[in-house]
């Protein structure tokens, strides 16, 4: 189980490092989007919000590439991880699977690491 979550959290730091570094350097070209999609996506644009959030992905994704601070990088993708699958399941269904994909990363390097967040839902 081990070489499990190790794979897979290696994986989801990837994924959110390197698509958090999209957010500053488009080296992704994403193809035009429009209706209510584009216009959530110019809106974070050009308010600067989008550099919070891939601020946000790049932080955590590296706190999972180098192995520190996972509890709190978990924390942070999962208030992502809600908003992309929201995102995905009202706006642009074609981006689900992957979202998924990401989703059962997330919890098979939350899985072992539960105990530690039992704190966070005591009343």
């Amino acid at each position: 189980m081990g070489i499990v979550v190790l794979i897979a959290r290696i994986l989801l730091g990837l994924i959110f490092f390197v698509f958090g570094l999209n957010g500053f350097f488009f080296f992704m070209p994403a193809p035009p989007l429009s209706g209510d999609i584009g216009n959530m996506m110019q809106a974070m644009f050009h308010s600067h919000y989008l550099y919070l959030t891939a601020g946000a992905q790049v932080i955590a994704g590296a706190l999972l590439l180098i192995n520190r601070y996972v509890r709190f990088a978990l924390v942070v993708l999962a208030a992502i991880l809600a908003n992309i699958l929201t995102l995905h399941i009202t706006m642009m269904p074609s981006g689900l699977p992957m979202a998924l994909v990401v989703t059962i990363l997330w919890f098979i390097v939350a899985w072992p690491q539960r105990a530690a967040f039992k704190e966070l839902f005591a009343a």
